[in-house]
């Protein structure tokens, strides 16, 4: 089962951009679906991006969608994602996950991050 370690993190002013990278420990990581998960303080954990294996199969939630950028290297087993436009909003600590199938649906990811944190200033 692969391990994943999350990098990138930090604090940020409204605007600005940061790449979150997570990396899995492994030699099976092109065969799991990744996602980029997101829990602020006080709510519940959300889903913010995932890639199918391959990579051809890419979903981002709403409040994402043309700031964010999820992308993989499977030769570094290596999962990215790219975030642009920030807002305060999207302070939270972000976790990586690794399962099966691309879903929206945490639950169904296997392995799980530490989470790294990202803040926003205003």
């Amino acid at each position: 089962q692969a391990q994943l370690v999350e990098s990138g993190g930090g604090l940020v002013q409204a605007g600005g951009s940061l790449r979150l990278s997570c990396a899995a420990s492994g030699r099976t990581f092109s065969s799991y679906a990744m996602g980029w998960f997101r829990q602020a303080p006080g709510k519940e954990r959300e889903f913010v991006a995932g890639s199918s294996r391959s990579g051809s199969d890419i979903r981002y939630a709403d409040s994402v969608k043309g700031r964010f950028t999820i992308s993989r290297d499977n030769a570094k087993n290596t999962v990215y994602l790219q975030m642009n436009s920030l807002k305060p909003e999207d302070t939270a600590v972000y976790y990586c996950a690794a399962g099966a199938v691309v879903t929206v649906t945490g639950p169904l990811y296997t392995t799980w991050g530490q989470g790294t944190q990202v803040t926003v200033s205003s």
